[in-house]
This record gives C-alpha cells, sequence and structure tokens, in this order.
C-alpha cells in the first residue's frame, strides 16, 4: 500500500508540470534573527527553470486597464483580469516595500488539481501579489482576493509571505472541477520563531474565528488588526465535510491531514529538508527522525520552533546549502557518492532493482535549482533600503548570494530576463556560468568543493561588510533625496551582479586550469634560466575507502605481482 502511495504522489507531481519534489523555504521571524531582520528563503528547484532575476517597474494604471495572465511553470495564457490602477516595483520575489513571497508545492488531493476557467496559477498570485502589496497582511488579501474572483489554475501550494515585521505561513489548494477557487488557512508565525515547507503541506490545527486571534475571509477586512494571528477560508472545513474527508469536530480539523495526508514520499522527500534545518538551530529534534525518514508518519513535525540561537541572513544562506551532512542520511558517505564523496543523485528520484523500488535522498542543496535567495527585511530603515533580495542562481551550495536592494529600478545585464535562455547558452550568463562551475566541481566534489566553499565565503562577507556601508551612504542620501538614493542603490546592486559574474567566470577558468585531466597543478615560479617550468604536479587519484571497493569487487583482476608497490 505504501508504495502505491510513493507512486501515485510521484506521478501527480511529474503530471503537475515543473515540480518535482521542488522548492524549500526556510521563515525566520525578527525575534529569532541576530538583528531583528525577517527572513525567508527559497530555491526553485526545476531541471527546466532558467535562473533568471525578474523585474516590474513600479507603474500607473487608467481605470478599466487589464492585465493578461500566464502561467508562470509554462508560459500558457489563462486570461486577464483587472489591472490595479498602482502597482510597486518589485525585484525578482521581493518588492519595494519589504514584502516578499516564496513557494512550495505539495500537490495534495489529485481531484483537486484543476478548475476549467481558472485563472489564477501560483506563480501569477506571487508576483501579482507582490506588485500589489504593502504588507504581508495585504498579500494574503490580494493573493486569496484574486484566487476567490478568478479561479485558482494550480495544485496544492505552500507560501512564505514577509515584510519587515511579520512573517506568515499560507497553505491553499484548489476546489477542483465544477468549483471556484480555493480552501486555505494563514497563519502568522509567533515572533522568536522559524518554520519551513518543502513541498508538504504543514498546517495542521488552526485557531478557529474568533474575531480577536483568528478570522474568515469574509471579515478580511480586519486583517490589518494586528491582533489577527489567524485567516482562513470560511469553507475551508465545511468542503472537506462536503466531500466525506473530514468528520470530526471543528476544532479537530486538520488542514494538512484532510488536503495533502502525507506519505512516504512527503517524509523523506519533503519533510527531511524541514528536519535538517530544525535539527541544525535546536537540539532534540533527533527525535523526529524516524518521521522524517518516511517510517512513522505519526510523528509529525511542530508547524514552527523556536531555536537554540539567533540566525543571520548567512546562516540561512547557509542552511540552503544542505545536504543532510551529519545525518544519517548524509549524501556524502553511501556509494552513490561514489570515488569523491559527491552529495549529488542525478535523476529519477526513485529506480527499480529486480522488483524492490529504492529512492534517491532530496536534499535542500540540489542541482537543479533554476535560483534561489534570502529576501531580507529590515523595519529599522526606510523601505527602499531596508529590503534585500539576497539572489543567486544554480546550485545553493555553489552560489553566490549577491544583495538586490529591493528599490533598484534596474538589474544586472548577467541576471537579467532574456539575457540566455535554458536551451540557448551565453557566457554573458550569471546563470550558464555558475553551472559551469557547479558542474565542473559535481566531478571530484571532494577536491574542488572546498575551494567553491572558500572563495563563497570571502565573496558573501564582502558582500556584508559593504552593504552596510551603502545603508549609511544611502540613508544619508535619503533623507533630502529620496531618487538619489534609490539610484545610489541601483547603481551598486547592478555593480555587484556583474562585478560577481565576472570573478566566478575568471574562477571557472582557474579551477578547470587546476583541476583538469584528475590532476591538482598549482603554478610555480620559472627558476633563472629557464624559459618556462612545468606547474607542480599531484595526482591524488581515490580513497583508500574506494580503492578498497574496487579490490572487494574485483577481487585478483588488478592484482600485480610481487610486493606491494613494485
Amino acid at each position: 500500500m505504501k508504495k502505491q502511495i510513493l507512486i501515485s504522489l510521484i506521478l501527480g507531481l511529474i503530471f503537475s508540470g515543473m515540480q518535482l519534489f521542488a522548492c524549500t523555504n526556510f521563515l525566520v521571524t525578527k525575534g529569532a534573527s541576530v538583528d531583528g531582520s525577517t527572513l525567508i528563503s527559497y530555491a526553485a528547484d526545476s531541471h527546466v527553470l532558467y535562473g533568471e532575476l525578474y523585474h516590474w517597474p513600479a507603474a500607473s494604471y487608467p481605470e478599466g486597464a487589464m492585465l493578461d495572465v500566464y502561467e508562470w511553470d509554462t508560459g500558457k495564457f489563462l486570461g486577464q483580469i483587472k489591472q490595479a490602477p498602482v502597482t510597486y516595483n518589485v525585484v525578482g520575489n521581493i518588492n519595494e516595500h519589504q514584502v516578499a513571497i516564496g513557494e512550495t508545492t505539495y500537490g495534495g488531493r489529485s481531484e483537486l488539481a484543476t478548475q476549467e476557467g481558472a485563472i489564477m496559477d501560483y506563480g501569477s498570485l506571487i508576483y501579482i501579489g507582490l506588485q500589489r502589496s504593502k504588507s504581508a497582511r495585504e498579500a494574503i488579501q490580494v493573493i486569496t482576493t484574486l484566487m476567490n474572483e478568478y479561479g485558482y489554475a494550480s495544485s496544492g501550494e505552500s507560501f512564505s509571505i514577509s515584510d519587515p515585521n511579520e512573517v506568515w505561513i499560507l497553505e491553499l489548494i484548489g476546489k477542483g472541477e465544477g468549483e471556484k477557487g480555493g480552501v486555505w488557512v494563514a497563519l502568522k508565525i509567533p515572533d522568536g520563531y522559524v518554520s519551513a515547507h518543502a513541498n508538504q503541506a504543514r498546517i495542521q490545527t488552526f485557531p478557529l474565528a474568533d474575531g480577536k486571534k483568528s478570522i474568515t475571509f469574509s471579515q478580511i477586512d480586519k486583517i490589518n488588526d494586528p491582533g489577527i494571528e489567524c485567516v482562513y477560508a470560511d469553507d475551508v472545513i465545511s468542503f472537506a465535510r462536503q466531500k466525506n474527508w473530514f468528520d470530526g469536530k471543528d476544532k479537530e480539523f486538520s488542514f494538512s491531514d484532510t488536503y495533502a495526508p502525507v506519505d512516504f514520499g512527503g517524509a523523506r522527500f519533503c519533510e527531511v529538508r524541514v528536519w535538517s534545518f530544525f535539527r541544525s538551530i535546536k537540539d532534540g529534534m533527533d527525535q523526529y527522525f524516524d518521521y522524517a525518514s518516511g517510517h512513522n508518519l505519526d510523528n509529525r513535525m511542530p508547524l514552527w520552533i523556536k531555536p537554540d540561537r539567533k540566525i543571520s541572513a548567512k546562516d540561512v544562506m547557509d542552511f540552503m546549502r544542505d545536504h543532510l551532512e551529519g545525518t544519517p542520511l548524509d549524501m556524502t558517505q553511501d556509494i552513490g557518492a561514489g570515488m569523491f564523496g559527491n552529495p549529488y543523485r542525478w535523476r529519477p528520484l526513485t529506480w527499480q532493482v529486480d522488483s524492490a523500488t529504492y529512492c534517491n535522498e532530496r536534499a535542500t542543496a540540489t542541482q537543479q535549482t533554476g535560483f534561489v535567495f534570502v529576501a531580507q527585511g529590515r523595519s529599522w530603515l526606510p523601505d527602499p533600503i531596508g529590503g534585500i533580495l539576497w539572489f543567486g542562481v544554480d546550485d545553493a551550495a555553489s552560489t553566490i548570494f549577491v544583495p538586490m536592494y529591493c528599490s533598484i529600478t534596474e538589474t544586472p545585464f548577467a541576471f537579467a530576463q532574456g539575457n540566455g535562455a535554458m536551451m540557448e547558452f551565453t557566457f554573458e550568463s550569471a546563470f550558464w556560468v555558475f553551472n559551469m562551475v557547479s558542474n565542473f566541481t559535481y566531478t571530484r566534489y571532494n577536491v574542488i568543493h572546498p575551494e567553491v566553499k572558500t572563495k563563497q565565503t570571502e565573496m558573501e562577507l564582502k558582500f556584508i561588510d559593504e552593504v552596510k556601508k551603502i545603508d549609511a551612504k544611502a540613508s544619508e542620501v535619503y533623507k533630502s533625496d529620496k531618487k538619489g538614493a534609490v539610484s545610489l542603490l541601483t547603481k551598486y546592486s547592478v555593480a555587484a551582479g556583474q562585478n560577481t559574474h565576472k570573478e566566478w567566470l575568471n574562477f571557472y577558468t582557474y579551477l578547470f586550469t587546476k583541476y583538469m585531466d584528475g590532476n591538482v597543478k598549482e603554478a610555480v615560479d620559472v627558476p633563472e634560466g629557464y624559459k618556462y617550468h612545468n606547474p607542480k604536479l599531484s595526482q591524488p587519484g581515490y580513497s583508500k575507502e574506494w580503492y578498497k571497493k574496487i579490490v572487494e569487487d574485483t577481487g585478483d583482476k588488478f592484482k600485480m605481482p610481487g610486493p606491494a608497490g613494485h
């Protein structure tokens, strides 16, 4: 039965389009961060998603203007909706008011995955929501109102929504054919806590509407009341009763258990990423390993936890680079890691030997990432300066998070839309240059990756130091010249992106020169009297453990006569 559930989950995600156990979000509230920032992260993981930095400039529209909506995953035209009179500047997944949104797809009940005539897919809800929202609460109102009015054209989604003061999680799913819109629950993460989601619905029970801390969609006009910590669709419970999916008391209703019950795949491929993040910041999380590994689905983790230490933006960048290191599922330790300890497994995610089905691990850092970010909101600074999208392309474990201020009016050409595509290679694109480095690194991971990590840390710490100075400079300019401050920030972010692209291309040539052909070469000074001198050469070969595995597999096939070394 479990095998059938796993296969059904995999097939359902394949048929949903680009996403296959894709995307990871970590959410950090002000009270849980080292400096009072809000932080959310997002890795857009798809084998066919081209990593680029989207940009929608602020604009005004006449009454009666319409907006064409295209499905984010496929580019398919879905229909038109009413355009807002005013829209805000959006850079990637953050807007000029420091509102940021990320997502992960969980799919959920397959009978709810399609809705004929629906216009709003999950990607459009994100990017249109950002264009129309000044706060996380307003984003929730915009997203759910658009879905209610125009229908929902995707499967189940979890959204991370933040502003400089609050972080929310919103989980929704469509109502299927013959219905319109969706059912959903939004919860504010308590200050001082962190949460996460990774392709598995995580909201279970929630406080029922009392008009003080919890309201339904029909009371959405009260959402800006700071006391409200929960909002949900009016029919989120009654719809489940109508479908005969729930017959208990309202207070016992669990969104996740009803609309996206966790199974082996939901735990082992999805919740394991949440667990690995949680265990990095709080003792005692190993009690949930049996759940995260798919073997005790009743032992579910809490939706949020209070970390044992404060978390920085740099910490979140590094959490996004996790390969389950230091856990029983450490991807560098089993034979799948090969001779160079590679923590990557080429797809498919599951495979068969004889009549048995097996799986690879699905870690947070993965080869198929299109782009990744950490969105930082800082309430003590003016919005144009306070919001930063730390943005990277390709695999988080080998990218550089580059600071893109939320108000910038131009993006770096190396990251810009239209500069290259998934089947159009160009050296001028950061996506392709970072893929060159990462894919070369995969060939001899344990030798090359340490250099990548060192370079990564050096560049990111440099950016973190620079941002402090740019903050101060822009804040001073902002007092008398707001446009001048935005211009300063734009020039800085554009230069940071372009310089990163250039430096990473040079870094690739350095790595390739040093490590080609299985060798390790280092330049040496040319001795006096010589025109040139060969570089210092070493040939590390394979590890002792791997040589032993070769002997275990081949016996005496490669054994030489005589004493060892002769």
